[in-house]
């Protein structure tokens, strides 16, 4: 008996100081400081220390393993192993000035790691008092919906635990008072003689934009077979035929919506989606303008010439209706045809620039065994290998030969088409300005965006609208007709037909 206590209280000394090291080790590597030394990005910290979480109502302030980690006894251990590991590898072996923490803290990345299990646990009571109505009601579609969506806490408080200059949450009745400062007031809109560029002037602002002839002629539509990164949804190719029209220049921008938001915006109570429709006319005073936004539509990166995001189709589709009444010319979203022949500029190659597909790809080791070489596709887009993961403004890129900037890449772009995956294959070779499918649920998108990689930059790449997981975060019943919640990355050019208005006799 004396032998197995004399091997057995040994064995559970080491055992008991083992489990308490190992607790102190847990503990001291799950403070602040100890987060920090690792994660070198002072801007975190100091945004920190101005949130919610840190000036908190009880005086307790929330640590970063508190969101960064599950709670104990739900994945805890496993959490904090795999992820200090990652973290650890990270600090060794690459440059903390090299990471786009920008990027790193948009919803989408901040989803992967912020612990949903985490903001229950702490906040076990989702109507406290003081909740005010519209939280309520934002909290009830919650709970109705947690099990069947991809909602997290953060869609609506992604600054509760790191503070974010100008974030908005709920109704944003203030949006558009920062439109363009008046500098000259146009009180006409241009005249058009002849089929040539022009400067179009909204009357009643400072606004202007120009618009681009673009000839008619014939192109191959669609993608060849044997195209780098090609879908099936990009072909048959068909040969198509397309009469003139004028293209705008640049996307739609801030200054230009907000020119159309401020002059129609307090008209637009309505949610009755047909109805509202129906009210609009070519009469400028009956056309009803968006509610206001739920949320902070620029996301914070400004607003002047950046492209106008955040809207629905059916706001991108009236403001054209708008522009037409009070220009008195015919306005309206291209067809993806006529979007495809402007992006193409004369080219049948995968971008209007020159360039494989499968170099831009390409990154790190393979990147520099191959000689990739970004300065091309660099100078014609801004796209998930430049951006800083935010739109950026016209004069960031060189034009395509027709003279349009950012047809590739920047913000995709609503084209008036619905969408159908075959479409192509109900047209036949020589068909005439075509426009799509008759009906359909969503719209066709085109271009790529400043999140997209450069093999959905090429000419005949075709996306399409996701209305229901484009408004998964607002909580509005019904849901609003004019802004998407989750979709920072689509806005829209204008054309403008070439008929008795804009100068053909």
């Amino acid at each position: 008996m004396k032998r197995i206590l004399f091997i057995f209280l040994p064995g559970l000394f080491v055992g008991v100081l083992l489990m308490l090291s190992a607790g102190k080790v847990l503990q001291s590597t799950s403070t602040n400081d100890y987060c920090i030394s690792c994660h070198i990005h002072p801007a975190a910290d100091m945004a920190w220390k101005k949130s919610v979480h840190y000036q908190t109502r009880s005086g307790y302030k929330v640590g970063c393993v508190d969101c960064h980690l599950p709670p104990k006894g739900d994945g805890y251990l496993w959490a904090k192993g795999t992820t200090g590991l990652r973290d650890l590898w990270s600090m060794w072996t690459k440059d903390s000035a090299s990471f786009n923490w920008d990027d790193r803290g948009r919803l989408e990345n901040a989803r992967h790691h912020v612990y949903e299990s985490s903001c229950v646990k702490c906040h076990e009571n989702l109507f406290p008092a003081k909740l005010t109505k519209a939280g309520e009601d934002a909290h009830l579609y919650y709970q109705k919906t947690e099990k069947t969506s991809d909602l997290h806490c953060i869609n609506c408080h992604l600054n509760a635990g790191h503070y974010i200059e100008g974030y908005t949450h709920g109704s944003n009745a203030s949006f558009g008072a920062t439109a363009a400062a008046a500098k000259e007031v146009f009180t006409e809109a241009a005249t058009v003689s002849e089929f040539k560029n022009f400067t179009e002037y909204i009357p009643e602002s400072p606004v202007s934009f120009n618009m681009i002839a673009i000839p008619g002629g014939t192109f191959k539509m669609g993608s060849p077979d044997n195209e780098p990164f090609r879908k099936d949804h990009e072909g048959p190719v068909r040969e198509v035929e397309l009469s003139p029209f004028f293209m705008a220049q640049i996307e739609v921008t801030w200054d230009e919506y907000l020119a159309f938001y401020s002059k129609t915006s307090k008209e637009g109570r309505s949610t009755d989606t047909e109805g509202l429709r129906n009210k609009i006319s070519a009469e400028t005073d009956a056309i009803s303008g968006a509610t206001p936004p739920y949320g902070q539509p620029d996301q914070g990166w400004g607003m002047g010439e950046r492209p106008a995001i955040s809207f629905s189709f059916h706001a991108a589709e009236t403001y054209c209706k708008w522009l037409s009444s009070v220009t008195g010319k015919s306005y309206r979203l291209p067809t993806e045809a006529e979007w495809e022949y402007a992006c193409r500029a004369g080219s049948n190659d995968p971008y209007f620039f020159p360039g494989n597909p499968s170099n831009f790809e390409k990154t790190g080791l393979k990147a520099k065994i191959s000689k990739n070489d970004t300065t091309v596709i660099n100078s014609f887009a801004i796209f998930k290998g430049n951006s800083n993961a935010r739109t950026q403004t016209a004069d960031k890129v060189m034009p395509n030969p027709f003279g349009l900037k950012n047809m590739a890449g920047n913000v995709d772009e609503f084209c008036s088409d619905w969408y159908q995956a075959d479409a192509y294959s109900k047209y036949t070779d020589g068909v005439k300005d075509p426009k799509g499918p008759a009906e359909g649920t969503e719209h066709v998108i085109r271009g790529g965006s400043f999140l997209s990689t450069a093999d959905i930059l090429r000419s005949a790449s075709r996306d399409y609208t996701r209305t229901t997981a484009w408004l998964q975060t607002d909580p509005q019943i019904p849901k609003s007709i004019w802004w998407y919640s989750d979709c920072f990355h689509v806005g829209f050019r204008v054309v403008c037909e070439f008929n008795e208005k804009t100068g053909k006799k």
